[in-house]
């Protein structure tokens, strides 16, 4: 329940109405396409235990893999429930250090590709390839949702602006059609930022929630040391997504009350693609809301990738419907012929990238691999007195991650001792 507390102490949890998952025994389907992946179907259930159950009845030749696996996700739920990773001391590496990439420890287990097939889902969460994801991440993110599966009952607009709210709450104030161009630096320590109006606001403390390449592009030249620029810009971001969204009629298609992953691997059983299905009730009477995505595959889109959204002309919306339509035609396989079917929007890697500065459209940000972990372990270290990042880059993706990661900010800014006494979350 680390999101409850989080909620909670930010005054939001009675404002973010949510069902709970896994009221019938299921929170995630897995479909696997590939013929060695035995069996073709895995539900993914609420609870490590109900897990670690399901695994032994589906892979009962890979008990000891199986027991391994459960182990480390078990000790990381302690440590994520205990809030270790946000209260560690500056000398505590216990969690920092389990870098080693969780598909590495599988094959030393020698566990099976269809095992394999199944544990490898939860990197594809966060956007690392479970050959180079790191242990932590990879049972993080796993843990995290089999303790504690929940659904928004409203949308993602909705809860955001639950914080905006907040925020103006306890006095702060929100800006729109306000864009920044650059933040002002003098002998590298912070001096405010200025907007593409000319406008200029002074301030000590700068917090920036947007990717780390983005915020490089904002700064004076010399406002860092070459060493971290070139670090910075070096990085390598998580995969792009492609989505769509369609109405459905609910009679034909009510919700379902879990996630469907239509899953390709290859013959070790790592997972090389997949397609996510969901079927949610909406707030028009007499229809449901059919999301789906799946990668970007950015080659589709490269003849466009010097345009700007809403300038690509025809041929562009017409490959995104084409493939838009393909996806929904595929999907039938999984979900049955559609009732009603009315396309409401789609989005390519290209609208990632510029509706949320995403660079390259990436769906998650920096990629927190085994590969990359002296690259990003200190990105909130920006060389910049003043300067702070926020959001799914500081720490991990996802709601809890992003977090998380803003916590870590403030004890930063704060300092380890005055954090301890003034954030009182544990």
């Amino acid at each position: 329940q680390v999101l409850d507390t989080f909620f909670s102490y930010l005054g939001v949890k009675k404002d973010i109405p949510v069902s709970r998952m896994g009221q019938d025994g299921i929170i995630d389907r897995y479909l696997f396409n590939t013929p060695n992946t035995r069996p073709r179907q895995f539900d993914l259930p609420e609870g490590i235990d109900a897990f670690e159950e399901n695994l032994l009845q589906s892979f009962p030749e890979d008990r000891k893999c199986i027991r391994h696996a459960v182990s480390g996700i078990r000790d990381t739920s302690a440590q994520l429930h205990n809030l270790d990773l946000l209260f560690a001391t500056e000398n505590d590496f216990s969690l920092l250090d389990q870098t080693k990439p969780y598909g590495e420890i599988l094959a030393g287990l020698g566990c099976s590709p269809g095992l394999r097939s199944v544990l490898a889902m939860a990197s594809s969460w966060i956007g690392v390839p479970v050959e180079d994801c790191p242990v932590y991440y990879h049972n993080m993110a796993l843990a995290s949702y089999l303790s504690s599966s929940w659904r928004l009952e409203t949308s993602g607009t909705a809860m955001a602006d639950v914080f905006t709210n907040r925020f103006q709450e306890l006095g702060g104030t929100v800006r729109c059609n306000a864009e920044i161009c650059s933040i002002t630096v003098r002998n590298r320590v912070v001096q405010g930022v200025e907007l593409c109006s000319g406008e200029q606001t002074a301030a000590d403390i700068v917090i920036a929630a947007v990717h780390p390449q983005v915020v490089l592009k904002m700064l004076p030249d010399g406002a860092v040391k070459p060493s971290y620029k070139n670090r910075i810009q070096r990085l390598q971001n998580t995969h792009s997504i492609f989505s769509l969204h369609a109405s459905v009629d609910a009679e034909v298609h009510p919700e379902i009350p879990y996630n469907i992953f239509n899953v390709d691997t290859d013959a070790t059983g790592n997972v090389t693609n997949l397609k996510y299905y969901q079927i949610r009730r909406s707030d028009r009477r007499g229809k449901s809301l059919l999301s789906i995505l799946t990668s970007g595959h950015d080659e589709l889109w490269q003849p466009w990738q010097n345009s700007k959204s809403g300038r690509r002309g025809g041929d562009y919306r017409a490959l995104k419907r084409k493939y838009a339509e393909q996806l929904l035609q595929e999907s039938t396989g999984v979900l049955g012929e559609f009732s009603g079917l009315k396309l409401l929007d789609v989005a390519t890697p290209l609208t990632m990238r510029d509706w949320l500065n995403s660079p390259e459209g990436s769906a998650y940000g920096v990629l927190r691999s085994a590969s990359q972990t002296l690259a990003t372990a200190m990105l909130n270290r920006t060389a910049v007195k003043g300067l702070c990042l926020a959001g799914q880059n500081v720490l991990a993706p996802g709601i809890i991650g992003t977090i998380m990661g803003s916590f870590s900010t403030v004890k930063l800014i704060l300092g380890p001792e005055e954090f301890l006494q003034r954030i009182q979350l544990r």
